[in-house]
């Protein structure tokens, strides 16, 4: 029942705040003008969604033979991050308020989550000013699973929280009940690289991107990233080490994303040629252009 009812409140609160930064990064006449063209939109975003959503029940099917695999590899690196960094994470907690807690303990858990939604939610809501961005950050979710996927296969390691004693379970401490939630999504072998902080920096580079268009999203999905990853290493989750990874393929991932989305978008473009005319032809205009 705890875990149901952690599980209930997170997803109401994640669903509020994406709702609540959509109407303020877009405006209720661009939600309005969305339910008109909900049909084109998503017609437009399967093939990126799909692709995403096959991702993950692969990664979810295939969990049972991964950690087999990890098991039988034993490539334990916690020792080798320790020696990169030593107390770098016990320093951190100690200079950081403890006023803070309750801040960085809702970023780490509902913050990331909103980022992670709202993102796609608002690009949808835009239509064709961020049909192009929403593919761009599909692509960056699926890049971040799977080189985070390969590397949790390969490497068995555990925070600094699990690590040194001089460094709490600060999140576990404020809010128990979530630690039922978090076994539940993620091995406690998941450390490195950070998946909280890439994916965070991932949807605030793609927002960057997107300044002029949406400068409201860019500084709130920025800010938010920024306390997400903050948080990982304050709450004794992560090592300064995996957020370092993270936000490289963070960054990583959002920049080969928006290739990707370019080339798919230059091969579709060029498919059809007019029957009549020839390759020189002007292509025929998508529905709802001007």
């Amino acid at each position: 029942m705890a875990l149901l009812r952690v599980t209930a409140l997170t997803g109401l609160s994640v669903a509020v705040g994406s709702a609540v930064t959509a109407l303020l990064c877009v405006g209720p006449r661009q939600v309005s003008h969305a339910t008109n063209d909900l049909g084109r939109r998503a017609r437009d975003i399967a093939p990126y969604l799909a692709a995403a959503l096959g991702l993950l029940a692969v990664k979810q099917l295939t969990q049972g033979y991964r950690i087999r695999i990890s098991r039988a590899l034993d490539w334990r690196i916690t020792d080798e991050l320790y020696a990169i960094e030593g107390e770098f994470v016990a320093a951190l907690q100690r200079a950081t308020p403890d006023a803070t807690l309750e801040l960085f303990s809702a970023a780490y858990m509902l913050g990331f989550a909103v980022l992670l939604v709202a993102g796609p939610v608002v690009y949808f809501l835009a239509g064709d000013g961020g049909q192009r961005h929403l593919k761009e950050l599909l692509v960056a979710y699926m890049l971040n699973y799977a080189v985070g996927t390969l590397c949790y296969t390969l490497f068995v390691g555990y925070g600094p929280r699990k690590y040194l004693d001089s460094v709490d379970g600060l999140l576990y401490q404020f809010y128990p009940e979530t630690q039922e939630l978090t076994a539940a999504v993620a091995s406690n072998t998941n450390v490195f690289p950070s998946l909280h902080a890439s994916l965070s920096v991932a949807v605030a580079a793609v927002a960057w991107r997107s300044r002029r268009r949406f400068p409201r999203w860019a500084w709130i999905a920025g800010a938010l990233a920024a306390t997400v990853v903050y948080s990982t290493m304050y709450l004794g989750i992560h090592w300064g080490t995996d957020v370092v990874a993270g936000v490289v393929l963070g960054v990583g991932s959002a920049s080969v994303g928006a290739r990707i989305v370019t080339r798919v978008e230059r091969r579709a473009a060029g498919e059809a040629p007019d029957p009549v005319d020839g390759p020189a032809s002007e292509p025929e205009p998508k529905p709802g252009d001007d």
